[in-house]
């Protein structure tokens, strides 16, 4: 292919490459989805860089996939129309740390591990924890979230600039560094959560928090999934200020203690941390141990040790990998349904009996303080009619959740997977984002397949 060459010339043939193992990398993320090969990867190290790359695609009519570290859990980063799979790697750099401001600049490529230890040394943290080592400009094109949302909010909420590569190749900044702006269209919410539809992120300004002064996790089991989400909605009610606040069934329980050998009581489970001062946290555990109580909750740990509290969430952190080892031959598929609080332990219920119903093993845990809960399920992909029976459950939870008030994502985002709910969801409002699609990209270069379907 002609452009192969010419991206080779520009950016020498270790930036630019067609190795079988480099592409079979870049052609399936974490999730289900059928892999597909791109037809090369380039790895860009500047936004001037990504803007002729953009420029050339976009003459030729190449489709462009951006690529973080492939994470993804619904197809984002595979390059179904093969092309250029983008590879942000090498734009790895902390730019600019402004403890003042509780802002930093940094490159799509840093990770949120390298991003926090970077911010440690000025007593500073970046709150979106999405459970992976994911990178930052992938959990922007994502809208990621995770278990601190609760508290500080979804990634959307922490992005104050983008700079963005458009289809055509122009480089623009969708906001500054202020706290706030009644200047223009807000294109940075545009921007965040469009999956590499609408531009290819070269450089992102960020929200970061002081780290707490003291910081508590607790543990609470109980006889039922339904008191363990009551208990949520009812510490959340009361106005207790948590931090975390996830929730892990019985079934997942049993599945780490055999991947962990570790003897956790299996049952319906609240991992909740605290964040604030010494005193103010002992008041906050005391009123939400009461709560827990009123729910019947058989037992109620706590820590302040870091050691500790590391031991304590284990569970939760370990959950994926659990599956995944005791899972030979098999691929996770994890569902990702929101709702409102109202709605949420009547949505919990109903999914551990559609679980039940499809024959499946699945379990269920989540980001419950913010209404987000996963189903996950290994599947064979070699077994056609345990594909289908997951997907025909993957589909009543999201039908279960759009017809009271929900989203069939809160935070994976659309990809492939979630494409088909799109119109159900939006309605009309579906058309004027494919409206904005069209007047930025014109040609359909950037990500084609996403959001939108085929």
């Amino acid at each position: 292919m002609d452009y192969i060459q010419q991206l080779k010339e520009w950016l020498g043939s270790e930036r630019v490459t067609t190795n079988p193992t480099v592409l079979e990398h870049h052609s399936h993320d974490e999730s289900y989805h059928t892999p597909h090969l791109p037809d090369v990867v380039v790895f860009p190290q500047t936004a001037q860089e990504v803007s002729e790359i953009m420029k050339l695609a976009n003459e030729q009519h190449i489709a462009v996939t951006p690529f973080g570290l492939g994470s993804s859990l619904e197809g984002h980063a595979i390059p179904y129309q093969g092309g250029i799979s983008l590879d942000f790697s090498l734009m790895n750099q902390v730019l600019e740390v402004r403890p003042q401001d509780f802002l930093v600049r940094v490159q799509p490529g840093v990770t949120r591990t390298q991003l926090n230890k970077e911010l440690k040394k000025h007593g500073l943290f970046f709150s979106v924890d999405p459970g992976a080592d994911a990178t930052v400009g992938g959990m922007a094109a994502t809208n990621a979230s995770g278990t601190t949302s609760v508290r500080y909010g979804v990634m959307r909420d922490q992005v104050r600039d983008l700079e963005v590569v458009l289809a055509d190749g122009r480089i623009i900044h969708t906001g500054s560094m202020t706290a706030k702006s009644s200047s223009g269209y807000h294109l940075t919410g545009l921007f965040v959560g469009s999956e590499g539809t609408l531009g290819a992120f070269t450089e992102l300004t960020l929200r970061v928090y002081g780290i707490p002064e003291a910081t508590m996790a607790s543990r609470a089991c109980f006889p039922t999934v339904q008191d363990a989400v009551d208990t949520v909605v009812d510490i959340l009610s009361a106005g207790v200020p948590v931090a975390r606040i996830e929730l892990v069934d019985e079934r997942s329980i049993r599945q780490v203690n055999a991947y962990k050998e570790t003897s956790y009581p299996e049952y319906p489970t609240l991992f909740i941390e605290f964040h604030g001062s010494e005193q103010g946290l002992a008041h906050d555990i005391d009123f939400a141990q009461s709560i827990a109580g009123e729910h019947g909750c058989t037992e109620f740990l706590f820590e302040t040790d870091s050691k500790a509290r590391a031991q304590l969430w284990d569970v939760r952190h370990n959950m994926a990998y659990a599956f995944i080892h005791k899972s030979p031959g098999k691929k996770m598929m994890v569902t990702d349904v929101c709702l409102p609080f109202s709605e949420l332990a009547g949505a919990v219920v109903d999914a551990r009996e559609a679980i039940d119903r499809s024959g499946l093993d699945g379990a269920i845990l989540g980001h419950v303080g913010d209404g987000n809960y996963h189903v996950i399920l290994m599947i064979d992909l070699n077994n056609p009619d345990e594909i289908a029976r997951a997907e025909a459950l993957n589909a009543h939870l999201v039908e279960y959740a759009l017809s009271r008030g929900g989203t069939c994502t809160g935070e994976h985002g659309v990809g492939v997977g979630k494409a088909k709910y799109q119109r159900i969801e939006h309605g009309e409002a579906l058309d004027v984002m494919q409206s904005l699609k069209q007047a930025l990209d014109p040609k359909g270069i950037l990500n084609p397949g996403k959001i939108f379907g085929a």
